[in-house]
């Protein structure tokens, strides 16, 4: 990455991840045809997809990002079933596997065996079911189990456990009710509820009644939110810059960043265009703008969880000190991302005050071109790579083919925005 290149144009980013994984998951269980237009095919979603069709569920692959997934019946693995580094992937999975009745092992890689699992394992648990993990963390063995409806008060907002608890209770006896402390994503409601599901939302209250099969959907997925934040903070950041970004994910339960980016002083227009299943669909147009220092805490770190290592990236432009609390959930993602980003982003000159929750920063402060290492992990590699956009000279950053864990081609797209931007594979 080299500085200095005005970014401008019109794009869009690759389908949403969170509802990519939920479309071949919920999919695999309907009772029918489901065909999905822009499915993201990155590193995490195909391995759900994989993970379907190892449990005989067939697929047809229209094109890269258009399925049609015949769901109906799981047929029991010849082994484990590997979620590589999807942490979405395998702790949604875990409460469909839980109605299952035979047994099944959930593993993936060792960046995957590091996140924790006892959060979808307790609750799992009280709805009786049959799962153990190794020191609370995968492997995940699941047995057979008759599993009943609770009502689960969640100690922390997280969509992850809510999904998992909500799915095991299609197949379980009785009601489930999930109460969360504050908001989360709620894809799986809308989803399951496009799909026939008797599930209803009051508050932070959510039941679901087991009414029968899932019915297909039919969808076009709309670009994530998430790896709309790249370009649109690098267009705050470099001078001169004027992109718009058409077909975003508007839910509101994803759109922490946009709220908080605009307290910062952001030059950003947020329009909604229409809805997709649900989903509110629209188009963002961001500029060069002189951002200044915010504190962020409280429910919108639950809605912005993803888009903290790129957050960070701008707050070293912003005028004044940048504050986050509540956000130790950062601490247990495919890294520390607290930790991690803090010591790349001091090689590139950043000074980042670390707190068990969250971090500190104050701007602006300059950087200077250096080589930086992503770490295996999508958000991190991107947003060093956008912080090179702002660096003195020119910055490297290894390890940085994760991106398309989450953003196929981005390095694509920042380029087609003017963005001097280049992969070069290390022999």
């Amino acid at each position: 990455m080299k500085p200095g290149q005005v970014l401008r144009g019109t794009t869009t980013v690759p389908g949403d991840k969170s509802i990519s994984h939920r479309a071949v998951l919920f999919g695999a269980l309907a009772n029918g045809a489901s065909h999905v237009r822009g499915w993201l095919a990155a590193g995490d979603t195909e391995a759900s997809l994989a993970t379907i069709q190892t449990l005989g569920i067939q697929v047809e692959r229209h094109s890269h990002n258009e399925l049609t997934i015949h769901g109906g019946r799981f047929t029991p693995p010849d082994g484990p079933l590997n979620l590589v580094n999807a942490g979405t992937g395998i702790r949604l999975l875990a409460g469909i596997m839980c109605g299952q009745p035979f047994s099944s092992v959930l593993d993936g890689s060792e960046q995957l065996r590091r996140r924790p699992m006892k959060r979808i394992i307790t609750p799992l648990r009280m709805m009786g079911a049959d799962i153990t993990g190794t020191n609370d963390r995968a492997p995940l063995t699941i047995k057979p189990a008759d599993l009943r409806g609770i009502i689960y008060d969640m100690p922390v907002a997280s969509a992850q456990v809510k999904s998992a608890v909500l799915l095991a209770g299609l197949f379980a006896k009785g009601a489930t009710a999930v109460v969360q402390p504050g908001p989360a994503r709620d894809h799986t409601e809308r989803m399951l509820r496009a799909m026939g599901v008797d599930i209803s939302t009051e508050g932070n209250r959510i039941v679901l009644s087991p009414n029968g099969e899932l019915k297909p959907i039919n969808l076009t997925v709309p670009g994530d939110i998430s790896s709309a934040a790249f370009p649109l903070v690098a267009a705050l950041l470099v001078p001169g810059s004027d992109i718009t970004l058409t077909g975003i994910n508007l839910n509101p339960t994803r759109t922490g960043l946009l709220d908080v980016l605009q307290r910062m002083g952001a030059d950003m227009t947020v329009t909604e265009t229409g809805l997709e299943a649900g989903e509110p669909v629209g188009t963002i147009r961001a500029r060069h703008s002189m951002l200044k220092g915010v504190e962020i805490g409280g429910s919108v770190v639950v809605e912005m969880i993803d888009e903290f290592p790129i957050l960070m990236v701008a707050a070293l432009a912003a005028d004044g000190e940048t504050v986050v609390r509540d956000a130790g959930e950062l601490r247990v993602k495919e890294t520390d991302r607290i930790s991690v980003m803090a010591a790349e982003l001091a090689k590139v000159g950043a000074q980042i005050t670390e707190t068990p929750d969250g971090f500190i920063i104050g701007g602006p402060q300059r950087l200077k071109a250096a080589t930086v290492d992503g770490h295996d992990d999508h958000r991190i590699a991107m947003s060093l790579s956008v912080a090179g956009l702002i660096a003195d000279g020119e910055t490297r950053v290894l390890d940085a083919r994760c991106a398309g864990d989450s953003f196929p081609g981005f390095a694509e797209t920042m380029a087609e925005l003017g963005a001097e931007i280049t992969v070069r594979k290390l022999v």
